[in-house]
């Protein structure tokens, strides 16, 4: 188990920000809050009234077409579950602490675990044992990404069974231990009740729906999260994968990419990763001037995913002949930084 007493101290490079850029940037607006969270919660409403209403309508295969259309927007409300953690999305908290609710809720992910989590990895990202959130290499297969494309039943198994053990109180895994049991063991009780919410929440959505016949709810809802993955698997797994560890530069362990507006949004904005972990209290609509303003002092960003997976799946090859090793990004020379 990670010893809480031997965490390292990290003296992170951080891209150089004026005081009033960085106020700037870290101002929050309930307006591009509610922009960006309704706006993405309106979309998932109409994908889901539309695969809903069509079956037993139209033609089976045209609501598959619906269903994928569907899952691949609800796929990224771990992203906005993610903002939401990290409390930077609405000025008024209450708002933020109420749609981070029910972003967990549809999700089936609980916010208290995942903040305990999250915090540390923020603290110190690619540093194990001190953070086992993400490890690297990351071990991805062909397999893994054509169950996220289409239907994953064992994803929902996992959920399942999963906040089933927590909601019994019982911890698993090294990570989860160290967290519930050293770092913020007062947290251990509201953990617990919230995965048995979440269970007794979506057992009365199904329940209540095939009782009324609406038999379509449950899968546009509760099961939504085990299909159409392939988007949010994309974009997601550019993060770190393939980069350096233990290392005190966001630069060489996280990955930026410039992404289309309509995948942007989906993805709240987590293309911009090298910045996000620099200046982790900046709101995820705001991430965009803030690239822009330290670009000069950043490794060259990938446009577009499918040069982003070019780039990742030679550096997977050759991690595959040689485990060891790790991309280095090449950063803009101090020169070159100040003199832009």
């Amino acid at each position: 188990m990670a010893d809480n007493s031997h965490k390292p101290t990290i003296n992170w490079y951080r891209c150089p920000v004026s005081r009033e850029d960085l106020a700037e940037l870290n101002k929050r607006s309930n307006l591009k809050a509610v922009f960006q969270t309704c706006g993405y919660l309106g979309l998932l409403a109409v994908t889901g009234t539309a695969a809903a209403v069509a079956a037993g309508r139209i033609h089976w295969s045209l609501v598959l077409v619906l269903l994928f259309v569907h899952g691949t927007g609800y796929a990224f409300i771990i992203n906005g579950f993610h903002e939401l953690v990290h409390d930077s999305v609405f000025k008024t908290r209450f708002l933020n602490r109420f749609f981070l609710w029910i972003f967990s809720f549809l999700g089936w992910y609980n916010h208290i675990g995942f903040w305990a989590s999250h915090t540390e990895h923020h603290k110190y990202t690619l540093h194990p044992p001190a953070d086992l959130e993400v490890v690297l290499p990351a071990k991805l297969t062909l397999r893994g990404f054509l169950t996220s494309t289409f239907v994953d039943p064992r994803r929902f198994y996992d959920v399942l069974k999963n906040n089933i053990r927590i909601s019994r109180n019982r911890l698993e895994g090294e990570w989860e231990k160290h967290l519930f049991e050293t770092v913020v063991p007062q947290q251990r009780r509201r953990y617990v009740n919230w995965a048995r919410f979440v269970l007794v929440g979506h057992a009365a959505i199904v329940v209540v729906s095939l009782a009324l016949g609406w038999w379509m709810v449950p899968i546009v809802v509760t099961l939504a999260h085990c299909y159409g993955n392939a988007l949010q698997w994309l974009c997601n797994n550019t993060q770190h994968i393939g980069l350096q560890d233990d290392v005190s530069d966001f630069r060489l362990c996280t990955r930026t990419i410039l992404l289309n507006p309509l995948f942007q949004f989906l993805y709240w904005h987590m293309n911009f990763h090298i910045e996000h972990h620099m200046y982790a209290a900046v709101p995820c609509y705001n991430l965009g001037k803030l690239h822009r303003l330290i670009r000069h002092d950043l490794p060259a960003s990938s446009r577009g995913l499918l040069a982003a997976w070019r780039h990742i799946s030679t550096i997977l090859k050759r991690q595959r002949d040689d485990p060891d090793y790790q991309y280095i990004s090449e950063l803009p020379s101090p020169a070159t930084s100040k003199a832009s």
